[in-house]
């Protein structure tokens, strides 16, 4: 199997040398691999050139499309399958070989991906699993469309999801996804992304509704509202999902994980009482 799995796979990325060689390792099974960087000012360039993948540079004007739509809308792709990923998350021997017998007789359009997670350099086996809509036919739809207007620096999906028309599968295989940019940039990346989160719970709010969200979505911006989400997201994680087994690496993740609901209801009070 060289270079035979019809899937492009976009590698979305922002000064990565530390997480990047190892992500580019596992590739090269599949038929095109490009990596979209955000004008990387690191060694990013020079691991992708020596990997011999395409190296595309992209600079965000504060507007719609941001980094994957707008990768999507204008890149030429080889294939009709397209697996989104980040620096940080390593494939699998057991998922590149699911994946490479699923795509070719399926009649899903999409494919959820679940990740085995690592946290403070520890495997995360219990808590609140992560998982993605990353790997789907771009025939049948793109990421959802966000007016925003510029604000944070995000110039790519974070919490954005493919709006798909089909049925949706999911690959069994997990993909590694683990940091070695540490607890600090951790901190950083997520204070960044609750602002982010906050913006767009008030959006929704002034449209009177939350129209093409997953259910995952609709649970989180339904209890946003309550005030109880980083109380209830820290005693499902630890307790019902048995996240204390994974000892303080667990609790810190969950710790930090409720925190970060905590910024974002924080952050929508403080933009309320702005906007009167």
């Amino acid at each position: 199997m060289n270079n035979t799995i019809p899937i492009s796979v976009i590698v979305s990325v922002k000064n990565e040398e530390i997480n990047l060689t190892q992500c580019l390792d596992k590739l090269e099974h599949f038929s095109e691999v490009i990596v979209v960087d955000s004008m990387s000012t690191d060694k990013t360039p020079e691991i992708v050139h020596k990997f011999g993948y395409k190296l595309i540079n992209f600079k965000w004007d504060g507007k719609f499309p941001k980094k994957r739509n707008w990768t999507l809308r204008n890149i030429d792709l080889k294939n009709n399958w397209v697996l989104f990923l980040d620096a940080d998350e390593f494939l699998t021997d057991p998922f590149i070989n699911e994946i490479s017998k699923k795509i070719l007789s399926t009649k899903h359009v999409g494919f959820w991906i679940n990740y085995n997670n690592f946290f403070m350099g520890k495997e995360i086996k219990y808590g609140d699993k992560m998982k993605k809509l990353a790997l789907f036919n771009k025939c049948f739809g793109e990421y959802e469309r966000i007016d925003e207007d510029s604000w944070s620096h995000l110039d790519m999906e974070i919490h954005e999801h493919p709006i798909l028309e089909g049925s949706i599968g999911k690959i069994s295989a997990p993909i590694i996804h683990k940091d070695f940019k540490g607890l600090d940039h951790y901190i950083q990346r997520h204070n960044a992304y609750s602002s982010w989160e906050a913006h767009r719970f008030l959006k929704l709010k002034e449209k009177s509704g939350i129209i093409n969200l997953n259910k995952r979505q609709i649970i989180k911006y339904t209890l946003l509202q309550t005030g109880c989400l980083p109380f209830i997201y820290f005693f499902v994680s630890f307790f019902l999902k048995l996240g204390f087994l994974d000892g303080f690496e667990g609790y810190s993740l969950a710790k930090f994980k409720s925190n970060y609901f905590f910024q974002i209801q924080s952050k929508v009070i403080e933009l309320k009482n702005k906007n009167k």
